[in-house]
């Protein structure tokens, strides 16, 4: 695990969220990154993922990220990778390293956050978030198995919830980086409210990417 001042390889990619004990699926082509599956398979298997900030080539980094451990590696004949990433904990970036790989290296501090384990959410929170993911869900026009949804613990459905709704880089930056279950399932309530309710937001017409 990366403690303060460890050297971890970073994957910047806009909308991606790994979370403590949540699992990212991640298909790797680019040859850059599959220089990063080779070398982290080779060592600790670790890799920290963040969102770019910007649009500049390359793009600034949010200081918040999540380490990923490998948790499943399949290479494909053609070099690119399928892989498993499970969160193990946040980190800020103290600093990006000056390095000769294509893909880049930070130096991580993890200091910032405990990981609680086994958070849980009151049952009006719980409530709370279901009903509002069913409305949301039902704006976007997804189809959703809510048995299995309902069998999630509050960690799972929270943190599944923050990984594929098609929320904004800054939204989704503000839901890694509370500093608990109840403060993340709180905003994570509010997002999908605006986005629903907002003029051209979920409610109105849209081309979902």
């Amino acid at each position: 695990m990366a403690e303060r001042g460890q050297t971890i390889p970073v994957f910047p990619l806009a909308g991606a969220l790994l979370f403590p004990r949540s699992q990212l699926p991640l298909h790797i082509f680019e040859p850059r990154y599959r220089d990063m599956i080779t070398d982290a398979m080779a060592g600790e298997r670790l890799i920290g993922m963040v969102q770019p900030r910007d649009a500049r080539d390359p793009p600034g980094l949010f200081a918040i990220g999540c380490l990923g451990h490998i948790a499943e590696c399949d290479k494909l004949k053609d070099g690119r990778y399928n892989i498993v990433l499970r969160g193990l904990g946040r980190f800020r970036i103290l600093r990006e390293l000056p390095v000769t790989t294509l893909y880049r290296q930070v130096e991580a501090d993890r200091g910032d956050y405990a990981e609680p384990d086994d958070e849980v959410l009151g049952l009006a929170a719980r409530a709370e978030i279901e009903r509002e993911s069913r409305a949301y869900a039902d704006s976007l026009g997804y189809m959703v198995d809510w048995d299995a949804v309902s069998r999630l613990d509050d960690e799972q459905l929270v943190n599944g919830i923050c990984q594929i709704a098609p929320l904004d880089v800054g939204s989704k930056q503000a839901l890694l980086e509370a500093r608990t279950l109840d403060e993340r399932a709180d905003l994570l309530v509010q997002f999908m409210q605006f986005q629903r309710m907002a003029p051209g937001g979920a409610d109105g017409p849209q081309t979902l990417q």
